[in-house]
């Protein structure tokens, strides 16, 4: 089993149970001095004083490999990060996955931006990060 930090759509555990995969919610997260960016794909890029905000979920290795292995997230790759567990106020070691930077600034995609708001609105993310994202969606 991996912990996985996700922070885009992969935060909707009924989007990963569609794609038969059985994730277990560890618990909202928080990844310091990252931010988001949506290009064409979100991914989370370095930055000193910045937050990023997720949901930590357990994962059977072989389902993050499949889920890894979709053309559409593919060019992701994995890194240890540390984050903070919301509910437990606790510092755990997850993996991440990201773009290359090359490939995560390129482009836009406004429709998923929204889309992610949403999400992150309903997962009670703070409203600051929620109107980050919804600013991507605005380009």
């Amino acid at each position: 089993m991996s912990k996985i930090f996700f922070y885009g759509l992969f935060m909707d555990r009924s989007l990963l149970a569609e794609k038969g995969l059985h994730p277990e919610i560890v618990g909202p997260a928080v990844l310091p001095d990252y931010r988001i960016h949506i290009g064409d794909r979100a991914t989370l890029l370095p930055s000193a004083s910045s937050r990023a905000f997720g949901i930590v979920m357990e994962l059977a290795d072989q389902e993050v490999r499949a889920l890894y292995s979709e053309p559409s997230v593919r060019e992701y790759t994995r890194e240890r990060v540390q984050v903070e567990l919301l509910d437990a106020n606790e510092a755990v070691e997850v993996y991440c996955y990201n773009l290359p930077r090359e490939l995560g600034l390129a482009g836009a995609n406004p429709a998923y931006a929204i889309q992610l708001a949403q999400l992150a609105a309903v997962l009670q993310f703070d409203s600051a990060y929620v109107e980050e994202i919804v600013a991507f969606g605005e380009s």
